[in-house]
């Protein structure tokens, strides 16, 4: 992603420059109306299929050094060719595809330059493009994640599009899919040079505080009554709430506590000052 200034308008498009006066063609399309000579436009910059550096006010489902869960479009001899929401499509070559890639299947690509071409290709190689040494991240350090399948352990993970990592089946108490972008906590560091991670922060304080908000925006969304109480099996409180029994009963004690609800034999009422 660059910033850059609107030079002149051409035949083809806008040329756009940085402060070097590197000069690169904006195409027109359907985002290009309204602009004006001396406007600055953040744009993702290039090169097409004719190796000319071009850029694009839309910005793509995936940058240089990351991972995304893309789409396939088109399968030719020279590889297949994914969706990465720019006009033309992104090629995964066939020598950096661990299976037969399928039309309309999604699978996990990292983004890198073509040393060859200095075109931006992807590839489903996952162990060449993480790091297994000087990780740089610390115990219960919060971290970005993209989860990217279950296995028999748990739900596979990239971390900060650096990392590989692993959050534990007893550690998932809520909802999670393939795919899926959100925060985590680093639980572990593994001589391997893999990540544990969970899902909430250690520590009680931070669990009970954010466990707290989550009951509390449930029962806002649910009219202010939600039929569950601390004797609701696992399974109800988990669906209801996205966390575990022990967790919902500590969140549940604090609010009580703080005089936010009144509990009741079929459920948990709000007070009417925090509806």
């Amino acid at each position: 992603m660059n910033t850059l200034g609107v030079l002149r308008k051409g035949d083809k498009g806008y040329y756009l420059a940085d402060k070097e006066k590197n000069e690169v063609l904006l195409p027109y399309g359907e985002h290009t109306e309204g602009i004006r000579r001396g406007d600055e436009l953040e744009v993702f910059v290039y090169k097409n299929t004719d190796s000319q550096l071009v850029a694009s006010l839309v910005k793509p489902y995936i940058l240089v050094e990351e991972f995304a869960f893309l789409t396939v479009k088109e399968i030719s001899p020279e590889g297949a060719f994914m969706d990465w929401g720019l006009p033309e499509d992104l090629l995964v070559p066939a020598k950096y595809q661990r299976t037969a890639m399928r039309v309309h299947e999604s699978y996990l690509v990292f983004l890198m330059e073509d040393e060859e071409t200095g075109r931006l290709i992807g590839s489903c190689d996952t162990e060449n493009n993480v790091f297994y040494d000087d990780i740089d991240v610390k115990v219960g350090e919060e971290v970005d994640i993209l989860l990217t399948g279950f296995s028999d352990l748990g739900m596979n993970v990239i971390v900060n599009n650096l990392y590989k990592g692993l959050i534990f089946k007893s550690d998932i108490h809520q909802k999670i899919k393939r795919g899926q972008r959100m925060k985590g906590y680093v639980k572990n560091i593994r001589e391997d040079g893999k990540l544990d991670i969970l899902l909430r922060p250690q520590g009680y304080r931070k669990n009970i505080r954010k466990d707290s908000e989550t009951l509390m925006s449930v029962l806002r969304k649910n009219g202010g009554f939600v039929e569950i109480t601390d004797q609701s099996s696992p399974r109800e409180i988990k669906e209801v709430f996205g966390m575990s029994k022990k967790a919902f009963k500590k969140a549940l004690g604090n609010i009580f506590k703080k005089e936010w609800v009144d509990l009741y034999e079929d459920g948990i009422g709000l007070k009417k000052n925090h509806q």
